[in-house]
C-alpha cells in the first residue's frame, strides 16, 4: 500500500512538472515618487520576442516559457527610466515595480535649433532603415468593449495571428487570423444598440501609421499640418523629440488629426504616436466613421483618440501596441436626453516570428468589414487563454464580466 501511495505521488509530481511549461510573473507598475499606477507600460523579455503591456490600473501578467529561463523582464514607459526584474524558475505574484521619472541632463543634448517639420520628414525618409524589411508573423492579444456611460454592454477578446510584409511594401498583403476568441453581450434589450466596431483585430493593419501613413504622416499631406517642437523626453532610456501637430487647413469631407509624435533623436525612428481626430466639424467626422445606424437615431461623436507604439529590438523598431477610443452620444428624436457611449479597442503584440515560412491565406483572414463579437462564442472557462499572454483585465472589467455572466445565466 505504501509503495502504491509513493508511486502515485511520484506520478502526480511528474505530471505537475510536465504541465508547468511557463513561469507567470504578475504585479503592478507605479510611479516611484507619487505611487500612482502607470498605464500602458511596456513589459517584455529582452532577448526574446515575448511581451505585453500594463492595463489602465497599472497591472500586468506575463508568461515566460521555461526554455527562456532564467530571464529578465524589462519595464519601459514614456518619461521614465527603464527597470528590470530577475526571473528564475518560480512564479512571482504581487510584484510592485516602481519606475523613476527620466532625468534629461543638459550634457546629453547638443544645443541646436530644432526644426520640427524637418524631424518628421527625416523620420519618414528613415522608415526602411528603422523598421523591418523582412516579413513578420505576430502573436497578438486583442480586446474590445462597449459601454453605456460606465456600464459594460459588450466585451470581446481574441488571440490573433498578424502577418505583416516588409515596411518597404504597402499593407495590401498584410493579414489577420483569429486563433481563438470569446465574448459577453448584455442580454437586456435596453442595452442593445446597432452600433458596431468594424475591423476588430484588423486595426493592426490600418493603424500601423508608419507603414500606412495616410492623412497623418504621408509626405503629400504634411503641408496640411503645423508642427511644433514641444520638448525632449525619455523613452526606453533614449532621448526623443516630442513634436506636436495640428491641422493648418481644412479638407472637404475629410477630418485631419492633432497630437504628438515621438522621434528617437539618433536614429529618427518614430516610437510612439498619440493623436485625436479633429472634431471641429462633427458632421464630417460622422460621415467618416459611421457605417449604419437605426432609423430615427441621432449620432454625435464627441472624441476619437488613438495610441500607437513601437518597440526597439536590435536595430529595428516593431509594432507593439495599438489603442483606439471612440466616445459618442446617441439619442432618439422623441427622447429628451442623449446617452453617452464608449467603444474601446486595444491590441498588444505578445510574440513574433521573423521570416515565417508562410503568411496567412486570404480565405483564413479576418476581413476589414467583419465584427469580432459576431465571430466568437460566449466565455465561461477560467483557463481559456492557457499559456497565451494577454492584457490583464482591469478591476472594473473583471467586475463587469462577472455581472454579465450572471445576467446571461438567469
Amino acid at each position: 500500500m505504501k509503495r502504491l501511495i509513493i508511486l502515485i505521488t511520484i506520478m502526480f509530481c511528474a505530471l505537475s512538472l510536465v504541465a508547468q511549461t511557463t513561469v507567470t510573473v504578475s504585479g503592478v507598475v507605479k510611479n516611484r515618487y507619487n505611487n500612482r499606477a502607470l498605464e500602458y507600460v511596456n513589459v517584455y523579455v529582452p532577448g526574446t520576442h515575448i511581451g505585453t503591456i500594463t492595463n489602465s490600473d497599472g497591472e500586468f501578467s506575463i508568461k515566460i516559457p521555461n526554455q527562456y529561463l532564467p530571464a529578465k523582464i524589462e519595464f519601459s514607459h514614456l518619461g521614465f527610466q527603464s527597470q528590470q526584474l530577475d526571473v528564475t524558475n518560480q512564479n512571482l505574484s504581487n510584484q510592485e515595480i516602481k519606475l523613476a521619472p527620466g532625468v534629461i541632463r543638459l550634457n546629453e543634448i547638443v544645443v541646436e535649433p530644432v526644426h520640427p517639420r524637418n524631424v518628421i520628414e527625416r523620420a519618414m525618409q528613415s522608415v526602411r532603415k528603422n523598421y523591418p524589411t523582412h516579413p513578420t508573423l505576430y502573436k497578438t492579444f486583442y480586446r474590445e468593449f462597449s459601454q453605456i456611460r460606465k456600464k459594460y454592454i459588450n466585451i470581446a477578446e481574441a488571440v490573433a495571428d498578424v502577418y505583416k510584409t516588409s515596411y518597404a511594401q504597402d499593407i495590401i498583403h498584410d493579414r489577420v487570423r483569429i486563433a481563438k476568441g470569446r465574448r459577453l453581450v448584455s442580454p437586456k434589450p435596453s442595452d442593445t444598440l446597432d452600433v458596431k466596431l468594424e475591423g476588430g483585430p484588423g486595426l493592426a493593419l490600418s493603424m500601423d501609421v508608419v507603414k500606412s501613413p495616410g492623412l497623418l504622416l504621408d509626405p503629400e499631406y504634411q503641408p496640411f499640418y503645423d508642427y511644433e517642437f514641444k520638448e525632449f523626453v525619455i523613452i526606453n532610456n533614449k532621448l526623443h523629440y516630442a513634436i506636436t501637430f495640428r491641422p493648418r487647413v481644412s479638407i472637404e469631407n475629410t477630418p485631419l488629426y492633432l497630437g504628438t509624435i515621438y522621434v528617437e533623436k539618433e536614429s529618427y525612428a518614430i516610437s510612439r504616436i498619440e493623436f485625436n481626430m479633429d472634431m471641429s466639424d462633427r458632421d464630417k467626422v460622422t460621415n467618416t466613421i459611421l457605417r449604419k445606424k437605426p432609423l430615427g437615431m441621432r449620432f454625435r461623436p464627441t472624441n476619437i483618440s488613438y495610441l500607437v507604439t513601437y518597440r526597439q529590438d536590435g536595430d529595428k523598431y516593431y509594432l507593439n501596441y495599438i489603442r483606439t477610443e471612440l466616445k459618442f452620444n446617441c439619442d432618439w428624436k422623441r427622447k429628451l436626453f442623449a446617452t453617452n457611449f464608449t467603444i474601446v479597442s486595444e491590441m498588444v503584440m505578445t510574440d513574433r516570428e521573423d521570416n515565417p515560412e508562410e503568411g496567412i491565406p486570404y480565405r483564413e483572414s479576418f476581413g476589414s468589414t467583419k465584427v469580432l463579437s459576431d465571430k466568437v462564442q460566449n466565455f465561461y472557462d477560467e483557463n481559456f487563454w492557457e499559456d497565451y499572454n494577454i492584457i490583464e483585465p482591469t478591476e472594473s472589467l473583471e467586475f463587469a464580466v462577472q455581472k454579465l455572466k450572471k445576467a446571461i445565466e438567469k
